[in-house]
């Protein structure tokens, strides 16, 4: 059974930083991209980074979307089957639920990995940043 647990959210001031974890079982989630979402209050779900697979034929690159860029780094623990999302100098509009995602039809990650369907998710962590 595919299952994606995320951990690692709480409230930080603005300026801080966090680290989510999104730990899978079922699967090895090296041979698959994975993707995390966020989702604020009132707000669409907007993609936030993804890092594809690493098993010899991909390269396991990641791609962010412009708001987080040169703050947040997207990286993989193959032996925990766990991806992590690093998450520094945060911000109030970071504030939201964030989710990881997989599917076993995506290998790659790319600025158009937001836009296609998804079959597993997490069931989320809330990042809260205020002072």
């Amino acid at each position: 059974q595919v299952q994606l647990v995320e951990s690692g959210g709480g409230l930080v001031q603005p300026g801080g930083s966090l680290r989510l974890s999104c730990a899978a079982s079922g699967f090895s989630l090296e041979y698959y991209a994975i993707a995390w979402f966020r989702q604020a209050p009132e707000k669409e779900r907007e993609g936030v980074s993804c890092i594809g697979a690493r098993d010899g034929y991909t390269d396991g690159s990641t791609d962010y979307t412009d708001s987080v860029k040169g703050r947040f780094t997207l990286f993989r623990d193959n032996e925990k089957n766990t991806v992590y999302l690093q998450m520094n100098s945060l911000k109030p509009e970071d504030t939201a639920v964030y989710y990881c995602a997989t599917d076993p039809q995506w290998r790659l990650c790319s600025g158009t990995s937001y836009r296609r369907p998804y079959d597993y998710w997490g069931q989320g962590t809330q990042v809260t940043v205020s002072s």
